[in-house]
């Protein structure tokens, strides 16, 4: 690529979503990690050319990180990353998977003195500052896996009936990232890969904060005593009007659910037995029902039933003779 499309790219914050003060963060603090893993690599297998000898990268570092920031941004396609940096699609897949993981492990920036990495580096954050805490997963949505593989089903989504990847995104109240997850399966559920994110034993054994989550989440907040706050159920929402959103308590006192005035309620057997009166049986209550009521047939189209001596036919009619 040449440099006028390298200027062009960085530049234009649309492409990457970043300004060219952040790019150049990037390549200040992502270079040198990356060229030391690539000789690293190179050192761990046997040399057969000598220092410098061989072919040249087609794709510098800065094309690399800008190749993988657009695929990041908009989600395009390697063939079409290719096309655009006039390389092969190999060359695109390995160079993103090379840099992916390092802006993972550069974490988010907060201020200008504090970088956020891991998750218990999130959590001390909220309780140093005393912020809350938002919480809530993501989805994905991925190519589906090749016929054949063992876990093709894993990453179908439940919720989105399409094949996806999840990670949980912690930001606190100002709508600042603090922390992505490494990606998992659609098929997992938000709660279980919190935990598995070890979240609730670094809030258990934490400072106290609190963090606000939807109602996937349900369960975390007996397991963290208290600190993880859910979202109630829409019926306690529409019934209580009061009840703030992001509160789990419900009012002590008060119906959830108002009965229709015209629908009848369910009296229990000790209201029964107090006014003397007896559920009637389910038979009882079938005779009346019109749908079981049995149809009349008349007499004359009534067949005799087998085993029985009763004749159903007319008896015959007396004449009298005249002789």
């Amino acid at each position: 690529m040449g440099n006028a499309t390298r200027t062009a790219i960085i530049s234009d914050r649309r492409i990457t979503g970043l300004s060219a003060a952040v790019i150049a963060e990037l390549v200040a603090g992502v270079g040198p990690l990356w060229h030391e893993r690539h000789q690293a690599r190179l050192a761990s297998r046997p040399r057969k050319r000598a220092v410098g000898a061989g072919a040249k990268h087609s794709l510098v570092f800065i094309d690399r990180l800008l190749a993988t920031l657009v695929f990041l941004r908009h989600g395009v396609t390697y063939d079409v990353l290719a096309c655009w940096f006039g390389v092969d699609r190999s060359t695109v897949t390995r160079a993103i998977g090379e840099v992916r993981p390092l802006l993972a492990e550069q974490g988010c920036t907060v201020s200008p003195h504090v970088r956020l990495r891991t998750l218990a580096e999130v959590v001390g954050h909220l309780g140093e500052t005393g912020k809350t805490g938002i919480i809530d997963g993501t989805e994905i949505r991925v190519r589906r896996p090749a016929v054949g593989r063992k876990d093709r089903g894993k990453f179908i989504s439940g919720k989105n009936k399409q094949n996806a990847v999840k990670a949980m995104v912690f930001t606190d109240g100002d709508r600042r990232l603090l922390f992505c997850s490494p990606t998992e399966p659609g098929s997992r559920a938000d709660i279980t890969h919190a935990r598995e994110l070890g979240l609730v034993k670094l809030l258990a054994d934490g400072s106290a904060v609190e963090i606000l989550a939807d109602a996937g989440y349900q369960g975390l907040g007996a397991q963290t005593g208290g600190r993880v706050v859910t979202t109630p159920a829409p019926q306690i929402q529409e019934e209580c009007p009061g009840l703030v959103r992001g509160d789990s308590r419900a009012p002590a006192q008060g119906p959830l659910l108002t009965p229709h005035p015209g629908r009848a309620r369910h009296r229990a057997p000790e209201e029964l037995a107090d006014t003397g009166s007896s559920p009637r049986s389910a038979r009882a209550h079938g005779r009346h029902r019109p749908s079981h009521r049995r149809p009349t047939v008349p007499a004359a189209d009534r067949r005799p039933v087998p085993g029985s001596d009763v004749s159903t036919e007319a008896p015959p009619t007396s004449s009298t003779s005249h002789r």
